[in-house]
C-alpha cells in the first residue's frame, strides 16, 4: 500500500460549550444533513485513498454510527477498509501519542506513506497533489499549510518557510508572529520517519506541534516541506467559526 489515512476525531471540542456535550466535535451536524468529518472522509476517496484508520476517544457512540461500514463513501468495497480505532486500558494524551498507540495497526498495512488528518475542518482538497509535491521534494514530511488573519495566529501552529518552501521555523500557537503561514493538521509522513521519531521521543503528551515538527525542523535538512492549499478550508474549532461556517 502507497499511502494510509489516520483521521484524528477524538476531538472533544470545549471551545464549542454545550454544542459538543453528547458527541466529539468531529461527529456534530454541519449544513443539515452532514457532519464535519463527513468532507474529510470524502477528500479521502476522491484523493484515492481507500485505507482509512479514524481514531476515536471522547462520546465515541454518534460517530461509529455514523461512520458504520463507511458505505456512503463507497468504504464497503473489498479493497478499502475503515477501521474505527478507540483507546483500550488508555487515554489518548496527545495527537503524536494516538498515532504511536495505533503504530501495530499501522505496520499491518505497510504503508509507504502515513496522511495525518484532523477530522473537524471544513474543506475540499485533492491529497494527490500534496502526495506529489512531497514526492518531487524527496520530503520526509510535508505539512499542508494556509494563510490566516494576522489576529489569529495564536490559534496554530504558524511557520516560515524559504523560497524552495522547505519549512525553516515553527512556533505552536504564538501569541504574535510575523508569519501568517499556518498549519491545517494536515501532515504527509514517510512513514519509516514517522515511526522512528515516535518511538524516539519520550514524551507522556506527544503532540506533533508541540514536539514532532519543532524536533525535525531541527535535526534533518531540505526533508521538512509546505504545501500551500489556496482554496477554501475553515478550522471550525470555535462557537463562532462553527456558526459563521455553517
Amino acid at each position: 500500500m502507497e499511502t494510509l489515512a489516520l483521521i484524528l476525531a477524538g476531538g472533544k471540542g470545549s471551545r464549542l460549550d454545550i454544542l459538543s456535550q453528547r458527541r466529539s466535535k468531529p461527529a456534530m451536524p454541519f449544513a443539515g444533513k452532514f457532519r464535519i468529518i463527513d468532507f474529510t472522509l470524502s477528500n479521502c476517496t476522491q484523493s484515492n485513498i481507500y485505507d482509512i484508520g479514524i481514531l476515536t476517544q471522547y462520546l465515541p457512540l454518534s460517530l461509529n454510527e455514523h461512520i458504520g461500514s463507511g458505505k456512503p463513501w463507497d468504504l464497503d468495497r473489498r479493497d478499502s477498509s475503515v477501521t474505527l480505532l478507540q483507546p483500550h486500558n488508555y487515554w489518548y494524551l496527545g495527537t503524536a501519542d494516538a498515532v504511536l498507540k495505533n503504530l501495530e495497526f499501522i505496520e499491518r498495512r505497510e504503508p509507504k506513506y502515513v496522511l495525518i488528518l484532523s477530522g473537524d475542518h471544513i474543506y475540499k482538497m485533492d491529497y494527490r497533489k500534496m502526495i506529489q509535491k512531497h514526492k518531487e521534494k524527496n520530503a520526509k514530511l510535508t505539512i499542508a499549510t494556509q494563510p490566516v488573519p494576522q489576529e489569529e495566529v495564536y490559534r496554530f501552529g504558524i511557520m516560515s518557510v524559504n523560497d524552495q518552501d522547505e519549512i525553516i521555523e515553527f512556533e505552536e500557537k504564538p501569541k504574535t508572529s510575523k508569519s501568517n503561514l499556518a498549519s491545517m493538521g494536515i501532515y504527509l509522513f514517510d512513514y519509516q520517519l514517522l515511526r522512528k521519531v515516535l518511538l524516539d521521543i519520550k514524551q507522556e503528551d506527544l503532540d506533533f506541534g508541540k514536539h514532532i515538527i519543532p524536533h525535525l525542523i531541527d535535526t534533518t535538512q531540505k526533508e521538512v516541506y509546505a504545501y500551500q492549499f489556496e482554496d477554501y478550508w475553515m478550522d471550525v474549532g470555535t462557537y463562532d467559526s462553527y456558526l459563521e461556517t455553517n
